[in-house]
């Protein structure tokens, strides 16, 4: 059965979303606009990653993305094998190609920067570690990286302008592949601070998506045989399952500061 074996700390069932969500949602809002969306995707069988297109745009355009996009999928070899542009997903002719593969596990991100001038490669999402033992994605912002982005520059770490690449950059000193992945993904939230969703698909086949992000939540989900944790495209109710995917089943919220591991 897809998804068997998931542990999804932290989750609550759709009946208990509502509380929950208003519950977040009683601060001030944040208007800077950081509207990234992203998902992680994970099935005991190979689906082919174009099935997961008409979700694909739907979040992009409900969720207000289109400024880049990029993916990063398990490759039958148990290598991870990665694809990004700079333009909207929906525009974009390479998602032919990448839909043709078939993958157990799959990180997809849509890009909208709150600074355009971080456009480019370098900025576009997920980021692969050197080494190959997972890729990174973020939603939303990490407040405190410009001392850890200097020191990370001076050592020639650095090749773009957005903060996600410093989180990406600390990721890959602080992963031992042996700890625990939620645990390690909270220590990261706890460094850096901010609205951060933050999502990892390793090759071991593993998929992660921490919800650190009040004003964006993050929903679990099945899709016609496939476990999938996503954001919720800015709306604090689950607006998302009306308008993105009304097809999806055994809906659960991510609690804050919590992961959902498929």
């Amino acid at each position: 059965m897809p998804g068997t074996g998931r542990r999804e700390e932290g989750c609550l069932e759709e009946r208990a979303c509502d509380e929950a969500l208003h519950h977040e949602g009683t601060g001030e809002p944040n208007h800077r606009l950081t509207v990234c969306e992203q998902y992680v995707a994970v099935s005991t069988k190979s689906f082919r990653i174009a099935d997961l297109w008409p979700f694909t745009e739907r979040l992009e355009r409900f969720g207000l993305a289109g400024f880049g996009w990029g993916a990063t999928w398990l490759a039958d070899d148990g290598t991870l094998r990665s694809y990004r542009d700079i333009g909207a997903f929906r525009d974009d002719d390479g998602r032919a190609a990448v839909g043709e593969e078939l993958t157990r596990a799959l990180l997809v991100h849509l890009r909208r920067p709150s600074k355009f001038s971080t456009i480019g490669i370098p900025d576009t999402q997920p980021f692969d570690d050197p080494a190959g033992r997972y890729a990174f994605s973020h939603n939303g912002d990490l407040a405190n990286y410009t001392e850890l982005r200097k020191e990370y520059r001076e050592a020639g770490r650095i090749q773009g302008r957005a903060d996600t690449e410093v989180g990406a950059r600390w990721l890959e000193d602080a992963w031992t592949g042996t700890g625990s992945v939620p645990e390690t993904l909270k220590r990261l939230h706890e460094t850096f601070g901010g609205h951060a969703n933050l999502a990892v698909v390793t090759s071991e086949g593993q998929a992660h998506h921490y919800a650190g992000n009040d004003e964006n939540p993050v929903f679990s989900f099945d899709l016609e045989g496939i476990r999938v944790a996503s954001t919720g495209m800015y709306s604090l109710d689950r607006s998302v399952f009306k308008y993105v995917v009304p097809e999806a089943t055994d809906r659960k919220l991510v609690k804050l500061e919590a992961t959902a591991s498929l």
